[in-house]
Order: structure tokens, then C-alpha cells, then sequence
């Protein structure tokens, strides 16, 4: 530990005969003040500090700002934060891999030593985001895409087993082990971290930062972890701090239980609704109240795990009994539990009754008001109560319910006539399947899945489900032929689980089978439908729907075809795959009918707690043990693939999955100066909630797309073109994809759907890239205009790359998400924000203005300062706005004047 410990708060705690040294935070609050009331996660990141101190990146005022929080419950001073360690997965471990290849040649092209390149804290990847449920409702479903995906996705695996044998402190889950933040939580977290240096054990809590935004999950078990882009993770990896500013913390007290029938879903849709209403973007949440004892962990797990979607940082839990029962669950060693109880209550970690912290703000919620909820059709908080879903679906639509038989009869003897319900035909459109006729409507339920970790990481949800289907299946009741189903488990915990309760037969019965143990649906790899649906999807240009028990239902996301998406729980997404329609109100009409005839509805079938809690009894300590006994060893496809040996990677010219990044090509060289930016042209126009999904898809490559066109080029078949986030190791990829999401809207077009904009000097319609290649040529820099939360979703570090490699010097918004807003600074792409009461709207842009941002020119860059915007319209005439740079902390302007933040990082590595 490099602590200078100004304080001399070096505690020693003795736990079951063994020794550990601490930094004690109650000797610390002898010379900062009183901190007892403080958040429990703010404690956390002050005894980072009191660890780090080293007067440098961490000095006693750092330490005494977290204590003077107590005061004004925020504070404006920036920090440098230490993680404990790293957590990626495949989609953003590969391409930061890849930088951390192109780095070592860099370091190797300048006369330096590789080896420097090397992660300095523990890196845990998990290979979970690119199996894809090409089969399903099969019991073969799960060896099929297993070997598909290895088939797919060989270069990739290679690649990552070199990175394993290559680079120390870095260890690989293999693919079909789980989804990384369900392993995490379930095996990689420890609550309290340890670490031996010089013949000391010191003892610490386990915090860390994941390329992927629902790191937050973990926070559920007590531990402190967001995401962050894997540009910002890389750097981390190599030994910056995460600069931050210490934040404002929200507390969300819970009180009461949930009602009979009421899930863990419905709850987290609450509350992430209601702190998207709060406005919670940039600051901690920390849960707390008496509510919280019976609150399983499971059930905080996956509350956690939607921090992104409510747009905190992350939804913190402190530790308790409940947290020391799920190590115990999950087989952590009793050493691992007695030093998480120790540590926390010597610390005052420790959630005990009646513990209220003091908070920059607060909400409450009685569980007990919580209802049966899903979420859609295309924002995770977009919470609707279940019997509203068919009237949310039909206000989608634009339509009106379709009138009941009274009102029908009551138009008929007025001369009056029905009502539209729909774009097609009123019977639909017909299609045949497996030799059977069928009509294929709005609204249709085309796939259900139970999918991603935030559901399947908690048993009483999926036993319910499992539950669910016994007993459909024992009152006869069948999925609709035109549902895609699966059931893709975030470790293989939950088939164990399912086995023991006898539960697997009546899933498979409704062909919720097997497809494997990653993300699949969740993040868009859903794979086709029959081709006989998707065709009279075209057809009628259908509106159908999807149903998962996911976190993200943004649009283009889950299926390019499937226009509405709506987050449920495991049970009720087994229900709509019964009922076949969202325009079923499961509520109080029937799912469909029984052996005899009659009609079955949910409450038939929907089990009792009792019968829930009885299932998840089958769980236990031992199914842990077995299935993480060897995580890291693969199946024999894993085993088998060759790895080279050497400090520094052989790149395959031919390779259309890893291709040597242009990033550092001129590293050696003086970083540019920053200047102003004259006479830009718009590359897009766009509107509120731009995700990173819409900037940088991880979904299907379209044929006719400038990837498409690429990779078709190299001799790829498009049958084999995988998708956009399986070939993140690959630049002339991503950059063609940048903006290529099928949904984005700019309103250039006239708000017109697809990757396109105007040419401006040409007036013509172009594929973005292909228009920033021509702008390029031509020499001229370009900017991009949005609305409101540009960059909300996933923490896509293409999202940036890409905007960068498309020659884009600046984004202009009227607010950002926290992570893309870092990921463009950590490329060297300004983030600019325009000041109360202007926007594009307000500014009359129509996206053929040129631009040129003022205020750079010969001046020290600061954090946060004005810049002038001036505009020239096509008529000529001219306006300067003020806009504020979202360059937030000093350690973001180094890094923007260097290029980047791993510019910043190898100039400095190639320095010493």
C-alpha cells in the first residue's frame, strides 16, 4: 500500500486466528470529524482514499472533503479513486485487449519494454455476450449454439486465450459458464478484499469498475462497483485512478413487504421508474430502512443491477445478515464470512436497525403498494401495471381499443362502423409453419425469454416461472406457435436448481429449453425467427412485441423487426408466451384453455409465495461448489484452441474479427495542440435519449450496410457476418457501424429511420460513414447535435471510438449520460453542452449550418469552462451561443490534451 497515513489510522483486526491491517476509519474520524452518519458507500471510497494517500493523487484534504460532505451533503472536489480490481466481458473485453496489444507494439515500435503494458490489478473476464439463440425449443438447443458460437467466434476466443497467457493478473471465464455480473456476484465478489504485500495481509473492501454498465449488480452483495467504458477500464487496468468528483448520494428507504403474487421484477421497475422521475444521473443511490431485513439478497441483487436504467452511478446495499447468508448460499469460505462481519461492523459498514445516514436527498417506497408491472414498449422505465399493458400497446399504435360487443352493437343500429386495430389486414397476416396455417397479428408476442442476469441471478423469480409452466402444462395449455421461447440462465446454478424442484420438464413442455448461459436476448442476440414470421412481419409491416426479462428494451435492440419490447418477470414472460398477444389482457382475460374446454386464466396458475419459497429451498451451498469448482477451465472446444506464446501479438492481415487499431500510430510524436474548430459541418441532427445502442450497435451487420459492404468485400457470406459487437476487435468494422443503428432518427431526413444523413456541400443522402469518409477527403471537421441524455445505455467504448474514427471533433447536447460523456473525452472528442433554454430546436437547425467552436485558441483548458458556439445559417446570417465544456475534472483535460486517456497512459509509460 503506497499510504503515507497522515492520520495513523493503520488498525490491526485479529479474525479466526488471523492478522489483518486495516485503514480504520473510526481512528480517522478523530482528526476529520464525526463520520458515523455518513453513507455507508461514500465511507467506502474514503477509506480508498485514506489507503492511497500519497499527497500526490491523493492528499489529507481529499480526506477531510468526504467528511466535511456531512455539512452540505455534496461536495464539488474532485478524487482519485482506486478499484480493487477490473470485470469485463467479451463484447468490451476484446477491443480493450486489443488496445492493450496495439500499446505493447507502440511501446515495443518506441525502444520500450512490453512488459510494461501489463494490468496492475486483477482482471476478471467473462465470455457471456456473444452466444445467440439460433436454436431453441429443442433439447438439443444448448449444444447447437455452443458450437455455433465457437464456430463463429474462434478468432475472437483465440485471440482472448492469448491475452490470458500473455498478460498477468488477467483470467478468462470461458464461454458457457454464465453472464459476468451473475458469476460475479455468485463467485468473483468477496464483499472484503485481501492482498499480500511485504508479509502483511491487508484487508479491505472489494470495489471495482466493469465494462459493462450493470457492474452496478454487485453492489447488491455490499460491494461498490459501476461501469465504466473500457477505455476508462483500460486505464485503470494499467494504474490510473478513476478520477471523479465525490458525488451526491440519493437514499431510497424501503419499508413493508411485497404483497402476495408481487415479484422482484415489479419492484425494481418501481423503483426505477420513480428514481428516473427523481433524477438520480451522476449520483450514488444508497438503499436503506427496516424494510431491508427481509429483503432477500437476490432480491437487492437485481435492483442493483439496474442502476443504469434509474441512471444512478450505482444502488448501493450496505452489509448485514442477509449479505453473510448469501456467501454462506454460495459456497465463499467461512474465513471469507467471518472477516466481511468483522470488518464491516469494526468500520461502521455495518446496516443494523434504525440506521439512517444522513443524504444529499431522499425517497421512500411501502412494498407493500407494489403491483404487477412490465415496462415497455421501449424504455426500461416506462413502468405500465399489467392490466394496462394492451391499452399501452394500443396507444403505441395510435389506435383505440377495439370496441366490446356492446359498443359494437351499439355502433351497428347508429350506421356507424368499427374501429381500426391495427396496420394489417383485420385477420392478420397469414403464414404457414410446419405444415400448419396461422394469422399473425398485431401485437403478436413473436419471443419471450427469460434472459439476462438481473432476472435469472434470483431464484424466487425463476422458480416462479418454472412453477408458472407446471402447472400450464398440467391444465394443457401450449406456448402460441408463433412465439420464439428460451431460457438462458446466468450460471448453471439455476439448471441445477431447476432439476433438484423437478422443475425442467414442464419449461421444456413450453419450449423454454436450454439455449445457453450468457446474454442472448437481452443484448440483442435474440437470433432470427422462422422465416416464415419474419417475412409476414414484412408483409403486413407488422407491430409485434417481445417479451424478456431483461434490463433494456430500446428500440432495434432485441430484434431489428420487433418494434415494441417490454421487460417482465420470468413468470409473466412465460404467460405472454401462452397467450401469444399484448393485446391480451392477462389481467382478467384468459390465457387460453384447459383440457375440457374451459378457459384458463393467470391467477389459475400463478403460484403461491408459499409454493415459491418451498421451491427455493432446493437451492443450496452445494450446487455453488460444484458448478465454480474449475470456472476458468472451459469444455474440450475451449481446451483445444492453440495458443501462441509471446509478449506481443501476431496480427492476421486477413483477420476480419482482430484488426491493429490506428490509435497510437503516431504516439512517439508531440500531441497537436488544441485549437478552436472552424467551419464544421453536422454529420447528424438527433433527437432526446440517444443510447449508445443507437450511436454504436451491437446487433445484426445489414447487407447493404458500409459494413455489410466491407466484410462482403473481405469474402464474408453474410450468413456469416456475426454481428457488430462480436467484431469489436475490428475498427474498419465498428467505425463503419458508428450511427448505424436501423432506429436512429436524424432529423436531417426529416426524422427518417436508418444510418443515413445529407452530404451537405452535395445534397446527397449517404450512410454516415460514408458521408464522413467524403467530408474527410474534403478536410472538414464535423460535429454532432443531440437532445437530452445523449448516450444513455450500455457503456460502449465504440460508441466513442467510433464518433472519433469518423472524424467528429465535438458532440453538442443538451445533456449527457455520465459514461459516454467520459468515453468522448477519453477519445479526444470535446463533449459540449448547451446552456438553459437553447437547443437544436430553439436555434433553428436544420443540420446544413456550419459550425465553429470558440474560446480554445491560446488558453489553458478548465474544467467545466464556456465556450462560444457560432453558427452560420445557409442564408448567411450569423448567432453565438454560449455552450458549457463537459470536460468535468483536471485529470479529464490531460487526457483530452494528449489525445486520450491512453495516449495519456502510454506517453507517460513510454516517459519512464
Amino acid at each position: 500500500m503506497s499510504s503515507i497515513d497522515s492520520l495513523n489510522c493503520r488498525r490491526t483486526l485479529d479474525v479466526e486466528g488471523k492478522r489483518y491491517e486495516y485503514f480504520s476509519l473510526p481512528e480517522a474520524a478523530r482528526q476529520l470529524g464525526d463520520i458515523d452518519r455518513l453513507p455507508v458507500s461514500l465511507k467506502v471510497l474514503l477509506e480508498n482514499l485514506l489507503r492511497w494517500e500519497d499527497d500526490k493523487t491523493v492528499t489529507r484534504q481529499d480526506l477531510q472533503a468526504l467528511s466535511d460532505w456531512l455539512q452540505a451533503r455534496r461536495s464539488d472536489r474532485e478524487i482519485q479513486y482506486r478499484p480493487a480490481r477490473v470485470l469485463m466481458q467479451d463484447f468490451t473485453g476484446v477491443p480493450a485487449v486489443v488496445d492493450l496489444a496495439a500499446m505493447r507494439d507502440a511501446m515495443a515500435k518506441a525502444g520500450g519494454d512490453p512488459q510494461k503494458i501489463n494490468p496492475l490489478s486483477p482482471v476478471d473476464l467473462v465470455i457471456d455476450h456473444s452466444v445467440m439463440v439460433d436454436k431453441f425449443a429443442s433439447p438439443a438447443a444448448f449444444g447447437e449454439n455452443v458450437d455455433i458460437e465457437m464456430q463463429r467466434n474462434g478468432e475472437r476466443y483465440a485471440f482472448l486465450r492469448w491475452g490470458q497467457s500473455a498478460f498477468d493478473n488477467f483470467s478468462v471465464v470461458p464461454p458457457g459458464t454464465g453472464i459476468c455480473h451473475q458469476v460475479n456476484l455468485e463467485y468473483l465478489g468477496r464483499t472484503v478484499w485481501t492482498k499480500e504485500e511485504d508479509g502483511v495481509t491487508y484487508a479491505y473492501p472489494d470495489t471495482l469498475v466493469g465494462t459493462d454498465s450493470h457492474t452496478t449488480m454487485i453492489n447488491g452483495l455490499g460491494v461498490l462497483g459501476w461501469g465504466v467504458g473500457g477505455i476508462e477500464a483500460e486505464a485503470a487496468m494499467l494504474g490510473q485512478p478513476v478520477s471523479m468528483l465525490i458525488p451526491e448520494v440519493i437514499g431510497f428507504k424501503l419499508t413493508g413487504r411485497l404483497r402476495e403474487g408481487i415479484t422482484a421484477t415489479d419492484l425494481v421497475l418501481t423503483v426505477t421508474q420513480m428514481l428516473r422521475k427523481k433524477g438520480v444521473v451522476g449520483k450514488f443511490v444508497e438503499f436503506y430502512g427496516d424494510g431491508l431485513a427481509d429483503l432477500p439478497l437476490a432480491d437487492r441483487a437485481t435492483i442493483a443491477n439496474m442502476a443504469p436504467e434509474y441512471g444512478a452511478t450505482c444502488g448501493f446495499f450496505p452489509v448485514d445478515e442477509i449479505t453473510l447468508g448469501y456467501l454462506r448460499l454460495s459456497g465463499r469460505p467461512e474465513a471469507t464470512v467471518k472477516l466481511v462481519e468483522a470488518y464491516c461492523k469494526a468500520q461502521g459498514m455495518w446496516r443494523h436497525a434504525g440506521f439512517e445516514p444522513v443524504f444529499s436527498d431522499s425517497l421512500a417506497l411501502d412494498m407493500s403498494s407494489v403491483e404487477a408491472s412490465l415496462a415497455g414498449p421501449k424504455r426500461p422505465q416506462d413502468r405500465v401495471a399489467l392490466p394496462q399493458v394492451s391499452k399501452a400497446f394500443e396507444d403505441f399504435l395510435g389506435l383505440q381499443l377495439k370496441p366490446t360487443a356492446k359498443e359494437e352493437s351499439r355502433l351497428e343500429s347508429e350506421g356507424g362502423g368499427g374501429v381500426a386495430v391495427g396496420n394489417a389486414a383485420q385477420n392478420g397476416i397469414e403464414y404457414q409453419h410446419d405444415g400448419y396455417t396461422y394469422n399473425l397479428n398485431d401485437g403478436a408476442v413473436v419471443i419471450a425469454a427469460i434472459t439476462s442476469c438481473t432476472n435469472t441471478s434470483n431464484p424466487s423469480v425463476m422458480m416462479a416461472a418454472g412453477l408458472l409452466a407446471k402447472k400450464a402444462v398440467e391444465k394443457g395449455l401450449q406456448r402460441k406457435p408463433w412465439v420464439k421461447s428460451s431460457l438462458a440462465p446466468g450460471s448453471k446454478v439455476v439448471t441445477e436448481y431447476f432439476a433438484a424442484a423437478g422443475l425442467t420438464e414442464y419449461l421444456d413442455t413450453l419450449g423454454f429449453d436450454l439455449v445457453g448461459y450468457g446474454c442472448t436476448t437481452c443484448i440483442g442476440n435474440s437470433g432470427p425467427l422462422p422465416d416464415p414470421i419474419e417475412k409476414a412481419i414484412q408483409e403486413g409491416d407488422l407491430t409485434v412485441a417481445s417479451v424478456l426479462s431483461g434490463n433494456r428494451n430500446f428500440e432495434g435492440r432485441v430484434h431489428p423487426l420487433v418494434k415494441t419490447n417490454w421487460l417482465a418477470s420470468p413468470p409473466l414472460v412465460v404467460a405472454y408466451a401462452l397467450a401469444g398477444s399484448v393485446r391480451v389482457n392477462i389481467a382478467d382475460e384468459p390465457l387460453g384453455e384447459d383440457r375440457d374446454g374451459k378457459p384458463v386464466y393467470l391467477r389459475d396458475i400463478w403460484p403461491s409465495q408459499q409454493e415459491i419459497a418451498e421451491a427455493v429451498q432446493q437451492v443450496d451451498t452445494a450446487m455453488f461448489r460444484k458448478e465454480y469448482a474449475e470456472v476458468f477451465a472451459g469444455d474440450e472446444q475451449w481446451q483445444a484452441i492453440e495458443v501462441p506464446q509471446s509478449d506481443t501479438y501476431a496480427w492476421q492481415a486477413d483477420s476480419t474479427y482482430i484488426q491493429h487499431p490506428p490509435f497510437f500510430e503516431d504516439i512517439a510524436d508531440a500531441p497537436p495542440p488544441i485549437g478552436d474548430v472552424h467551419d464544421a459541418n453536422i454529420l447528424a441532427l438527433l433527437g432526446d435519449s440517444v443510447t449508445t445502442d443507437h450511436i454504436s450497435p451491437a446487433g445484426n451487420i445489414k447487407v447493404d450496410s458500409p459494413a455489410g459492404r466491407y466484410l462482403r468485400e473481405q469474402g464474408v457470406e453474410p450468413v456469416d457476418f456475426n454481428s457488430y459487437g462480436s467484431r469489436r476487435g475490428n475498427h474498419e468494422v465498428m467505425m463503419r457501424g458508428t450511427f448505424a443503428n436501423i432506429r436512429i432518427r436524424n432529423e436531417m431526413l426529416d426524422g427518417e429511420e436508418g444510418g443515413n444523413t445529407l452530404h451537405v456541400p452535395s445534397g446527397e443522402k449517404l450512410a454516415i460513414y460514408d458521408a464522413a469518409m467524403r467530408y474527410q477527403q474534403q478536410g472538414t471537421p464535423l460535429v454532432v447535435i443531440a437532445g437530452k441524455e445523449y448516450g444513455t445505455g450500455s457503456s460502449r467504448d465504440w460508441a466513442a471510438k467510433g464518433t472519433n474514427l469518423l472524424g467528429v471533433k465535438a458532440v453538442i447536447a443538451e445533456s449527457f449520460e455520465r459514461i459516454h460523456r467520459s468515453n468522448l473525452v477519453g477519445m479526444g472528442v470535446l463533449p459540449l453542452q448547451f446552456s438553459a433554454g437553447a437547443d437544436r430546436k430553439s436555434l433553428g437547425l436544420s443540420g446544413r449550418e456550419t459550425l465553429s467552436i470558440k474560446g480554445l485558441d491560446g488558453v489553458e483548458i478548465r474544467p467545466l469552462m464556456p465556450l462560444t458556439l457560432e453558427i452560420t445559417h445557409t442564408d448567411g446570417k450569423r448567432q453565438s451561443v454560449e455552450v458549457l465544456c463537459r470536460i468535468d475534472t483536471l485529470n479529464e483535460v490531460e487526457y483530452f490534451k494528449a489525445g486520450g486517456i491512453l495516449h495519456y497512459v502510454l506517453r507517460q509509460l513510454i516517459a519512464n
